[in-house]
């Protein structure tokens, strides 16, 4: 079975947690917090930032060309389509680099992006690259399941715009294709490897939306920012 298909069947609960979690379908619905969706853009934006350097540096360590050029032009299209919008919505909602500066990154922030660097520093290429693939690949679903019926809130539609175009679809369907040639090569420890990377990526995909959900904290930090 090919590793896309394998991994995604293997993920599948939690890819089905994230299509019906309150905040999709309260985006979907227009009444999701406008608080929350701040809240979600200052942790995405953490998010994003590494995302993009993870891209960098596989294609900066890997001898593979077709891996070298798929990761430059993920990092490429993630500065110029995905992160740009992100700065769009940033301007609309009044978000200054002060706020920015003064909010701390959420447990599950921190968690999903110390996972993929740890892939890198831990796993092979290959495991780095089968970590990465499920936030795309998510996204793209999310907004093909919103996309028929929209969401009435026009910076909500501009998110599920982002995520719903044919070029994502191309472009999914492709790294699939590049890590699915991967995991043939790859050893049965790699293989495994690479499913347990994916896995992860898609629980940390779905808590990503509890996190912004809940406003997710870290214990105690209000009280020691008291303290001090």
């Amino acid at each position: 079975m090919r590793f896309s298909t394998l991994a995604r069947k293997r993920a599948n609960r939690y890819w089905e947690e994230s299509f019906h979690h309150p905040f999709i379908k309260e985006l979907q619905a227009g009444t999701l917090s406008s608080e929350i969706f701040r809240y979600y853009l200052l942790q995405d934006r953490y998010y994003l930032e590494h995302f993009s350097k993870i891209y960098q540096i596989i294609a900066e360590r890997t001898d593979n060309p077709v891996i070298k050029e798929l990761m430059a032009e993920n990092s490429r299209h993630l500065a110029e389509g995905e992160a740009m919008i992100r700065e769009a919505f940033f301007k609309d909602l009044g978000i200054t680099d002060e706020e920015v500066a003064e909010t701390p990154i959420a447990p599950t922030a921190d968690h999903y992006v110390a996972h993929m660097y740890r892939q890198l520093a831990e796993g092979s290429l290959a495991v780095a690259c089968a970590s990465l693939l499920p936030c795309p690949w998510l996204y793209h679903e999310i907004g093909l399941l919103l996309k028929p019926e929209g969401s009435p809130v026009p910076i909500y539609q501009q998110f599920i715009d982002t995520y719903a175009g044919e070029d994502s679809k191309e472009n999914i369907a492709y790294e699939c294709q590049v890590l699915d040639q991967l995991y043939e090569k790859a050893s049965p420890e790699e293989q495994e490897a690479m499913l347990a990377a994916f896995y992860r990526s898609s629980q940390l995909e779905y808590l990503f939306w509890e996190m912004a959900y809940t406003l997710e904290q870290w214990p105690l930090e209000n009280e020691f920012f008291d303290d001090k």
